[in-house]
């Protein structure tokens, strides 16, 4: 009996891991801000240990750093941010504005 429920349980697993309904999921990427924190956390962790030489400075120094490095990371991310909002401007007022030459005006086409 035992070795039937267990041939069987083998079976459906197999048979539930093909399905159609079995879908991969896509993978998120770490935003900058939990890289930051990440990288941060462990630095103090460590400086924090061997500074103050015990558990509750290695405590310290990983919050200090964590939050730190979300700092960081948080600055990187607005920074990179402005950059491509600024991008997008001078791509859309390059390609979407007239200078009249005799007038020096400038119009702004719009798309029907």
């Amino acid at each position: 009996m035992k070795k039937i429920l267990f041939c069987f349980s083998i079976v459906l697993a197999v048979l539930a891991a093909d399905t159609k309904y079995s879908v991969a999921q896509e993978k998120k990427k770490m935003s900058s801000q939990a890289k930051g924190a990440i990288i941060g956390g462990a630095g103090g962790a460590v400086a924090g240990g061997l500074i103050g030489k015990n558990v509750g400075g290695a405590l310290i120094g990983g919050a200090i750093g964590a939050g730190g490095g979300y700092i960081v990371g948080n600055e990187l991310r607005r920074s990179k941010a402005k950059k491509q909002r600024a991008a997008r401007r001078a791509y859309y007022k390059k390609h979407h504005t007239v200078t009249h030459p005799s007038k020096n005006v400038t119009v702004i086409r719009k798309h029907d």
